[in-house]
């Protein structure tokens, strides 16, 4: 079963192309061998990533900058095929985890006009050993996410498998898409998994992005208002994976070009109801010229004099931000994105400074671990209730992470991490609770392979 890519950290040579100071010229094709080695290729056109996330075994991959692809060169792995596969080297095009390639227009609104032209093709060789799988891996998120986890859907095309190994989740159907007949899986790791199993194995593969979306959404797995934030290529071994190669990987944005223009600067943001837990704000709409539409807002906090950053999106111009501090002085910025992620200057600055007091009524957190694997875990849902008799403004809930443990994604709750404690603040959706109330959010973690152990001494204030 598949769960997250761990976190990539790019090599030296990708650090300083992810930090935008200069584009690196072509250059040999290198051997990756690191767990969590990434390289752009064709000038930062693509990344290949080695991102062996699921165990401690060797594997290398021979990258192709030509094709563009990559081969498995050595794998060592031998997990049992009733867990999650060792690796997933693969080839990618847009935004996964900080690392984003240019020109790919992501991430991409799924309802945007452009959305319909997006292609991406495939092909692939195979060795006779081993147990693995060949698939597809297309990210969504509800926000124009470029770091950190996905939470919206996750749609895997396997188009061929090698052993006893099967999706997340179980099966719900077959459907007939890109010339080819799928049994389709659904499973929830935390965010939604959709996987397309070809009956008949194949090597190669073209088809449009919206062909595999559009019958997730009419399954309910997935929104028409979500985000697509990356394509990737390339294979889950479980055991062996030597001779696995990408021979060739494409992204297109054919038929619509490629929209580069941002949108105007929103204006007039104002602040107003500021409590002592939480403020409403609100500004007059940018316009988007570049083709793509206007896709929403990403709102910005600074505390005191410190520097800003992304705590929201909104569709529309207003926004409630709550789980925010007594007596603290808060400034707040605004800028648009259109649906090719092209984002305006920031607003001008509004400053508040809330009340204080609390926000009044007791709190109780309650964790239940939904699934656990080797070196991870997903703890879902955290229960947040409002124990006390007045209505509850505003939620903080504490624990504390085991030793080598790191969390690695959280969906309806905004998490810091200092040390070993981890401090949950709700959403401005759910800071609101009447007495007896309650909400819930979830994370996910990684562990040392092996070790059992889970988060305690959840606090909620």
């Amino acid at each position: 079963m598949r769960r997250m890519h761990i976190h990539l950290i790019i090599t030296a040579i990708g650090s300083i192309l992810a930090a935008g100071l200069f584009a690196v010229p072509a250059q040999a094709a290198p051997v990756i061998c690191g767990k969590v080695d990434s390289v752009g290729i064709q000038g930062d056109k693509y990344i290949v990533q080695n991102n062996i996330w699921g165990a401690d075994t060797a594997q290398c991959i021979d990258v192709n900058q030509t094709a563009p692809g990559f081969t498995v060169t050595q794998a060592a792995h031998n997990k049992p095929t009733n867990g999650a596969p060792a690796s997933y080297p693969s080839i990618f095009a847009g935004c996964h985890y900080a690392l984003c390639t240019t020109g790919s227009g992501l991430p991409m609104r799924t309802n945007a006009s452009g959305f319909g032209n997006l292609r991406t093709s495939v092909s692939m060789s195979y060795p006779s050993a081993g147990i693995w799988d060949a698939a597809y891996d297309l990210w969504f998120d509800p926000t124009p996410r470029t770091d950190g986890q996905n939470t919206g859907a996750e749609i895997m095309v396997w188009l061929n498998k090698q052993g006893s190994i099967q999706p997340v989740g179980s099966p719900v159907g077959t459907v007939s898409l890109a010339g080819g007949t799928w049994q389709v899986w659904f499973g929830n790791t935390g965010w939604n998994v959709i996987s397309y199993v070809r009956t008949s194995a194949t090597s190669s593969l073209d088809f449009a992005i919206d062909t595999f979306y559009a019958d997730t959404v009419s399954r309910g797995y997935a929104q028409r208002s979500w985000y697509l934030t990356s394509v990737q290529a390339g294979f889950e071994p479980w055991v062996g994976g030597t001779g696995l190669a990408v021979n060739a990987f494409s992204y297109t944005t054919s038929g619509g070009g490629t929209d580069t223009t941002p949108p105007t600067t929103p204006s007039g943001l104002t602040a107003s109801g500021t409590t002592s837990s939480g403020t409403n704000l609100s500004w007059t709409a940018a316009t988007d010229s570049g083709g793509s539409g206007l896709a929403g807002y990403d709102i910005m906090r600074a505390t005191g004099t410190g520097a800003f950053a992304t705590v929201g999106t909104s569709t529309t111009t207003s926004y409630a931000d709550s789980g925010l501090t007594p007596s603290t002085t808060y400034r707040y910025q605004v800028r648009a994105r259109d649906g090719a992620n092209n984002v305006s200057q920031p607003s001008g600055t509004v400053s508040v400074t809330t009340l204080s007091g609390g926000g009044g009524g007791g709190c109780s957190a309650v964790a239940t671990v939904q699934n656990a694997w080797g070196n991870g875990y997903v703890v879902q849902p955290v229960t947040v209730t409002n124990t006390g008799t007045a209505a509850k403004s505003g939620w903080t809930v504490t624990f504390t992470l085991p030793a080598g443990h790191t969390v690695t994604g959280s969906w309806n709750a905004s998490l810091t991490v200092s040390g070993q404690t981890v401090t949950a603040r709700n959403l401005a959706h759910n800071g609101t609770l009447s007495p007896g109330g309650s909400t819930t959010f979830g994370f996910q973690a990684s562990r040392p392979d092996g070790n059992t152990q889970v988060p305690s001494g959840y606090g909620c204030a």
